[in-house]
């Protein structure tokens, strides 16, 4: 059992360590050689060193021989010792640098979670780990790796209970080279699910000074853990509760986008009942195209919410108007100004500003042509144009049938639309897609 006070770096601490031990063996050799010279070569100093027996200068030379093949010997081996720990260290530093870039640059909590999970395997070479965060008066296991990582996901540990609770109550950590010589630890999970825990060693994770949940990780494959290891998964940690505070808000901030989101496709339907769904039924075939050409991510997500809002300019057109072009091909402007002063519609309002603009010059509002005209905004005109073809409540009447919808965006390629584009869409739409 082990309880680490940490007030430095443990590499710095073993360096100063074996370099102290360099300096005074080279300093034995050198005060001893020197008290031996001066014996045998100056008799006034010398009947201070009487203790000292009487040498010939072959004996001295040999003793100094042997003491500097000692003192050399061993100061190779410390400083190889020392060499291997500052590369060690610094194999460790760089390790801990990549893994928190690569954990600041997560914005999605559960992936976060796993990320954070592995890299502290990885670090401390453990054969299992969990994360714990707090949840009112429980840790709950959210992220669980090992043999028996089922049956305790989801599982919860009353708060003082167990090593978890004893790190998060002190905001300490804690490593335990064998659990069953430990009170603190609480055999209860392992008879539950049949794993055998040997070895643990559990760091809290702070947000402003406060513990939002514990890192465990059981049974380290390489000797046992060390103070080490406990820094590694420390500063880990630290980086991780800062990550998740920043997960946790932006995923607040996107539940609010999609709230709002919601409201605002509600308004539109409400205020122009003959495109109720249109908006949801183009952002399904937008991703049709963001898919085939495979689209990041990130990207693809802005663009269903461009979908979604490509048409809120409308609300602001009387309905009485929406017959004549010169209110009708206000909305993209419209839409543009009411997103744009919106933090997180910022950078989709020149998509619906820009999706009735065409290929070859001739759209609105601005008159850009080819690959001027944004990408995302030249497959919200294809699958705009597409429903508005095959949907029921659309102003084409009669609806084309989804063959005669294809050909004419087909044959619209090139100068309304993106030819590559309506060719990806054209191999990849369905029937059943436009039926729905």
């Amino acid at each position: 059992m082990q309880e680490p006070s940490l007030t430095g770096k443990t590499a710095a601490k073993e360096i100063k360590s074996k370099l102290g031990i360099i300096n005074a063996l080279t300093t034995f050799v050198v005060f001893t050689l020197l008290a031996v010279i001066v014996r045998s070569l100056y008799e006034p100093v010398g009947e201070y060193l009487s203790f000292l027996p009487d040498l010939s200068v072959a004996v001295i030379i040999l003793i100094v021989a042997i003491l500097t093949l000692i003192s050399v010997s061993f100061s190779r081996v410390f400083s190889r010792q020392v060499i291997t720990s500052i590369e060690s260290y610094s194999r460790s530093l760089d390790s801990l640098l990549n893994i928190t870039k690569d954990i600041r640059e997560e914005i999605y909590g559960d992936i976060l979670l796993e990320k954070i999970m592995e890299h502290s395997l990885a670090l401390t070479d453990s054969e299992a780990g969990s994360i714990l965060l707090l949840e009112g008066d429980e840790l709950v296991f959210r992220v669980v790796h090992g043999s028996k990582a089922k049956e305790l996901l989801g599982r919860t540990v009353p708060k003082g209970k167990g090593v978890g609770g004893w790190v998060l109550q002190r905001g300490a950590p804690l490593f335990i080279d064998d659990v069953t010589k430990d009170e603190r630890f609480d055999s209860h999970i392992d008879e539950t699910v049949g794993f055998k825990t040997k070895s643990i060693l559990c760091v809290p994770m702070k947000k402003k000074g406060k513990t939002i949940g514990v890192i465990e990780l059981l049974n380290k494959m390489s000797g046992i853990y060390s103070r080490r290891d406990v820094e590694m998964v420390g500063y880990l940690a630290d980086q991780a509760a800062i990550s998740i505070e920043r997960a946790q808000f932006y995923e607040d901030q996107r539940n609010y986008e999609i709230h709002l989101t919601d409201i605002m496709l509600d308004s539109i339907d409400r205020f122009i009942p003959e495109k109720r769904g249109h908006s949801k039924r183009v952002a399904r075939y937008a991703n049709i195209i963001s898919r085939a050409i495979e689209m990041p991510d990130e990207r693809a997500r802005r663009l269903y919410f461009a979908c979604l809002l490509h048409d809120i300019g409308f609300i602001k057109i009387p309905q009485e108007h929406f017959a004549e072009k010169k209110y009708y091909s206000q909305h993209p402007k419209i839409g543009f100004d009411m997103l744009s002063p919106i933090n997180f519609y910022k950078d989709i309002a020149p998509f619906v500003l820009h999706h009735h603009e065409r290929i070859d010059g001739k759209g609105y509002p601005d008159g850009l042509q080819g690959d001027d005209v944004p990408l995302e905004a030249r497959i919200i005109a294809i699958a705009e144009a597409f429903d508005a073809m095959v949907s029921e409540q659309s102003y084409v009447k009669p609806p084309l049938d989804f063959e005669g919808a294809i050909a004419k965006l087909k044959a619209a390629g090139g100068t309304q639309f993106d030819a590559d584009l309506v060719e990806q869409f054209a191999e990849n739409v369905t029937k059943k897609a436009a039926e729905e």
